[in-house]
């Protein structure tokens, strides 16, 4: 189990900017990204249905089919099925969390973690992807932040339909491995304390960052080594807020956070240090993390990020943000 072994390297793409979240991307500039991802030594991608609508999914393929499939690791999630029929524009009802891709495609979206849905998912994914073939599939978001007090009763009728086929496929070697993707920590929890179905690993995002560590630490990610299953740490921004951007938890970040944030600027500018070098190298620091996969709709982003990580960060910076309980005390650091 696990999958560091799988991967690449431990930098990936995470493309839900290329659903058109939180505003409308024109189709050259989100081409444009891709291209310098790949032209910058990037090759394992992550996408969902969710995003968008397909939206991701169809612009990522757009790009990736003209490039050697043994190349690159490409991952997506199933729970959600994309339907033909549109939404009513006078009527969508987008809630709090499908507001995230209000300029999406406007097909239905509909949440299905069923077995039937699963493999429906699958297939949709694989066309809209132009590939024959997924590496890792994802159980996405089965958790309290989508479905509220019911989502017990998901990840049940998860454990029961997804899982099990995720499991299958991995057995007869139509994936490499599965897991959940998920922004809360008490999914993965309740997986691992699970015989059977095994996952491989997790993606995990918002919930291994500068701004929220403390649950992930307790309990979970000592678990995980123990048991063999990595972890893949998304939003290592946590929604944008640590990158320069408004947004925390995927919406406008609250006086506190921001209060934060600027006293982490503040002690990295003291240091030498970017935030962004400081983000991913903290998400990357714990033996459990196998990649972080930052999201980007701007080239220029990428070369960002890849510059991050080989930024020296020096001990008295940590040092610094541990001294003001900015992390916690025994939170692994480079």
């Amino acid at each position: 189990m696990g999958i560091k072994s799988l991967l690449p390297g431990t930098l990936g793409f995470g493309t839900a900017p290329l659903g058109n979240m939180f505003r409308s991307i024109p189709d050259e500039e989100a081409a444009a990204t891709v291209e310098a991802a790949w032209n910058q030594g990037i090759r394992y991608f992550d996408t969902a249905p969710f995003y968008g609508a397909g939206l991701s999914e169809i612009r990522l393929g757009e790009i990736l089919a003209d490039r050697p499939r043994d190349e690159f690791v490409l991952s997506t999630k199933v729970g959600r099925v994309i339907l033909d029929e549109l939404e009513d524009p006078t009527t969508r009802d987008l809630g709090e969390k499908g507001g995230l891709f209000a300029y999406g495609r406007p097909n239905k979206v509909i949440d299905d973690y069923t077995a039937d849905a699963t493999l429906r998912s699958i297939e949709d994914s694989l066309t809209r992807l132009k590939t024959d073939r997924l590496d890792i599939v994802w159980v996405h978001d089965v958790a309290q932040d989508f479905h509220g007090d019911q989502w017990l009763a998901v990840y049940e009728t998860a454990r029961t339909g997804a899982f099990r086929v995720l499991q299958r496929l991995r057995e007869e070697g139509v994936i490499k491995a599965w897991g959940l993707g998920v922004n809360r920590v008490e999914p993965i929890e309740l997986t691992l304390d699970l015989n059977e179905p095994r996952p491989d690993a997790f993606l995990l995002a918002g919930r291994y960052t500068l701004l929220d560590h403390s649950r992930a630490l307790q309990r979970l990610l000592p678990t995980a080594i123990e048991q063999g299953i990595d972890m893949v740490v998304g939003g290592p921004y946590s929604s944008g807020i640590l990158a320069g951007g408004r947004h925390f938890e995927y919406q406008q970040a609250p006086a506190e956070i921001i209060t934060r944030v600027e006293r982490i600027k503040t002690l990295a500018a003291e240091h030498g240090v970017s935030v962004k070098a400081a983000a991913l190298q903290f998400a990357l620091a714990h033996p459990a993390t196998a990649a972080v996969i930052p999201g980007a709709t701007r080239p220029s982003r990428i070369a960002e990020d890849i510059a991050a990580l080989s930024e020296s960060v020096p001990v008295a910076f940590w040092a610094a943000l541990r001294d003001e309980k900015l992390i916690a005390a025994h939170a692994p650091t480079a």
